[in-house]
């Protein structure tokens, strides 16, 4: 079993500062379908382009010479998101882009050397997300309760707000990717295979889902001694996973039309928000003693806490904000987990 606490707070004091998005751009570019404006499609494109400069350790290597430091510029998203709100109850959504493109890394499989196909370039656009969903019960048609359904490669995958963050709005300045802990294993980018439920009970936001994990086959290396043994990723034929997340908004609502987690409204909410939340797979992970093959459960749980509180005059855009989650990842006393960066080399 794996302990993870973590506290992550950020005062976040801000005139006139976008950050991450503009304050022309709003909500995106938005094509009505009708006069009434309740079918319509939306577009929002973004690229949050890195400027850095690294402190490398000792006996560091960039393009195959030493260096004790290194500036890079990259594309750490270049996104497009689409959906369209065909009737009042049904939208369909697709997202897709690139990640972590650099000068030496991140092109496309097989990208290597010099030339057209050389190191970084052409890198592959796939899908983030793709689903669609139904509103089965719409705000006010039940009193206080709305429930909606539907199924695709989503991002409802449970745990914590950080699970399911925006990446146009974060809160700090990147995430700690911690809270995506499968992350290119069973997932596909933080994202699974399934179906899932998302409404409102009053302040009171729920969303699960139940998911098939991505097929995961590596090999873990054979001990003797069961102290030593080390988890990783092999799932076989996956069985489901169950996720789910709920939180108590005190103060004003937010929307879940979108799964994303805002990181910060800048002083346009009053937000204080209570979360838990989980994720399960029977049998995720596998060790190896005395070449018999032992199988593991994944079971991650969380517990959140998310304030965004608005500073002086709301054109200002200033706010106060602050986060703090508790974290209880358990996928066996010891698990390899192979992770990405921005630039390595």
């Amino acid at each position: 079993m794996k302990k993870l606490l973590t506290f992550i707070g950020l005062a976040l004091i801000s005139n006139s500062l976008y950050a991450q998005g503009s304050p022309d751009y709003g909500s995106g570019l938005k094509i009505n379908l009708n006069q009434e404006g309740d079918k319509y499609v939306r577009f929002i494109l973004w690229d949050q382009f890195w400027l850095r400069n690294t402190q490398m350790n000792p006996g560091s290597m960039v393009g195959g010479e030493a260096t004790d430091n290194s500036w890079s510029l990259g594309n750490r998203r270049l996104r497009l998101l689409a959906y369209a709100q065909i009737t009042k109850r049904y939208m369909i959504l697709g997202h897709f882009g690139i990640n972590n493109q650099t000068f030496i890394n991140g092109g496309a499989p097989g990208t290597t050397g010099t030339g057209g196909n050389g190191n970084g370039k052409k890198p592959q656009l796939f899908f983030h997300d793709a689903w669609n969903e139904y509103a089965v019960i719409m705000p006010g048609e039940a009193g206080k309760f709305s429930l909606t359904l539907g199924g695709g490669l989503h991002y409802y995958m449970g745990l914590s707000r950080m699970t399911m963050a925006s990446t146009l709005n974060f809160l700090t300045v990147d995430s700690p990717i911690f809270s995506w802990p499968l992350i290119d294993n069973s997932d596909q980018f933080a994202r699974q295979l399934g179906m899932f439920a998302k409404g409102k009970y009053g302040k009171l936001e729920y969303r699960f889902s139940l998911n098939k994990p991505f097929a995961t086959d590596l090999t873990p290396a054979n001990v003797t001694d069961p102290s030593k043994a080390v988890a990783v990723d092999n799932n076989g034929n996956p069985n489901f996973s169950k996720a789910g997340y709920v939180e108590y908004q005190f103060l004003d609502e937010e929307s879940n039309l979108l799964p994303f987690k805002v990181g910060s409204y800048l002083g346009t909410k009053k937000v204080f928000n209570v979360g838990a939340g989980f994720y399960h797979q029977k049998d995720g992970t596998r060790t190896s003693v005395n070449s018999n093959i032992e199988k593991h459960d994944i079971t991650l749980v969380a517990m959140d806490a998310f304030a965004d509180i608005p500073l002086g005059n709301a054109k200002n855009k200033m706010a106060v904000s602050a986060y703090a989650g508790y974290y209880n990842y358990q996928l066996h006393q010891k698990f390899r987990n192979h992770e990405y960066c921005l630039q390595r080399s």
